[in-house]
């Protein structure tokens, strides 16, 4: 069988496992996610890897090396998905992951280095509310009792969460993984956005992974009769969000340098009826970029604009920051690698960052992290339509088996 078609037969068993029916309903914890996962283990295990779940429900499977005292070289993603999503998200880079080891196996390559492949649990925030949960356990970063009493939409808690998949909450410490070394960290992940489709290249080299600040604006003028408030003499607070939403988006239009972007996602007015003009309106505003630089520009613009709209519109504004958090910069040598296996490939490629998280930003605490990008189809992400073409998953997967080839060598 070639690996191509071994691939794609690989890609559709994990796809069976689904509660939803559209698109892939998977949830981190759940029976689906949790069967997936087995059968995940059971797969691994036919390719003579070593395999163990830890305390957080990580699995991680191991090939051991030549010499089995050098660190590892891990690959990995997640199977996880959100509620009525794609088939591509995370499963890409486990099944990828895995046909790399098959290839290895079919050419009796042993490595100098042990290589392991690492499912992440929980890296989506659909359930919890939190995301990247299985390798923020592993890099240490886990706040216990926080999670501990987050809740589904069932009213589920993550401890009973864990409880139910014959896991102890409690142990989760014991996931952690901080004072182990390793080598170097691969995610291959589907791009999850335009960029790569639109500019015709065939792999994305990811240089860092954006970091958003978030804030919560409520915007108080005063309700009045639409008939009869003249124009000039409202106190309008969907206008005055309107505003700085358009501000908002001038001031990342000038930092398109820095790939930085910024986004209401959220509008809500209070007591909202077509014939008030609005009293009240909340709006919640995302600014992520890798440049601290350029994402304090667009943050000081919104405060500007939010002065400017108070003044000129004589309504009230209130202003809470969410959270904030840092940007992750990823191996500039791990990239240059990177670069040429794409050039001797004749693969073409592009250096890019990513707007979104992934497992790859918290192991970078543990070790030096290369993150690939192959292309999405209209840049659908979280979307049951997400789609990549086959070739360039395959393509994405030969990146990853020669870099993968080169750290797992004595150097």
């Amino acid at each position: 069988m070639d690996s191509k078609t071994r691939y794609q037969i690989l890609f559709n068993k994990i796809n069976q496992y689904n509660s939803g029916e559209k698109g892939i309903t998977r949830i981190a914890y759940t029976n689906e996610e949790q069967t997936c996962t087995h059968a995940f283990m059971r797969m691994c295990k036919v390719e003579n890897l070593d395999i163990r779940m830890d305390q957080c429900g990580n699995v991680i499977a191991r090939r051991e090396g030549r010499m089995k005292e050098l660190p590892p070289v891990v690959m990995g993603s997640h199977l996880d998905t959100v509620y009525q999503g794609g088939q591509y998200d995370g499963v890409v880079g486990v099944t990828a992951a895995l046909e790399v080891i098959k290839r290895l196996n079919e050419k009796s390559i042993v490595t100098d280095h042990p290589i392991e492949i690492i499912s992440f649990a929980c890296e989506e925030s659909s359930r919890f509310g939190v995301s990247t949960v299985g390798s923020k356990a592993m890099a240490g970063l886990i706040d216990k009792e926080k999670y501990r009493y987050l809740k589904d939409r069932d009213g589920i808690t993550m401890e009973k969460a864990f409880s139910l998949c014959a896991l102890d909450f409690n142990s989760i410490d014991e996931a952690s993984r901080v004072n182990e070394e390793f080598k170097a960290f691969f995610e291959l992940h589907v791009e999850q956005g335009p960029v790569l489709k639109n500019n015709n290249k065939k792999i994305g080299i990811v240089t860092g992974i954006a970091a958003p600040v978030r804030f919560q604006l409520k915007i108080i003028g005063k309700a009045s009769h639409s008939g009869t408030t003249p124009m000039n003499m409202r106190q309008d607070a969907l206008l005055g969000a309107a505003e700085i939403a358009l501000e908002l988006e001038k001031a990342a239009k000038r930092e398109l340098e820095y790939e930085t972007v910024a986004t209401v996602g959220v509008i809500d007015i209070h007591s909202g009826a077509m014939n008030v003009v609005p009293g009240e309106v909340e709006i919640k505003i995302d600014i992520r970029s890798t440049s601290m630089e350029s994402r304090q520009r667009v943050v000081n613009h919104l405060f500007e604009s939010i002065l400017a709209v108070k003044r000129n519109r004589q309504v009230e504004i209130v202003s809470e920051e969410i959270s904030s958090e840092e940007p992750i910069l990823l191996s500039s040598g791990l990239m240059d690698t990177l670069k040429n296996i794409c050039i001797e490939k004749d693969l073409s490629f592009q250096l890019m960052q990513s707007g979104a998280g992934h497992d790859a930003m918290n192991m970078t605490k543990l070790c030096r992290v290369g993150l690939i990008f192959v292309p999405s189809e209209d840049g659908l992400s979280h979307h049951p339509d997400e789609y990549t073409e086959l070739d360039d998953i395959l393509n994405g997967i030969d990146v990853l088996e020669d870099v993968v080839l080169h750290y797992s060598k004595l150097e």
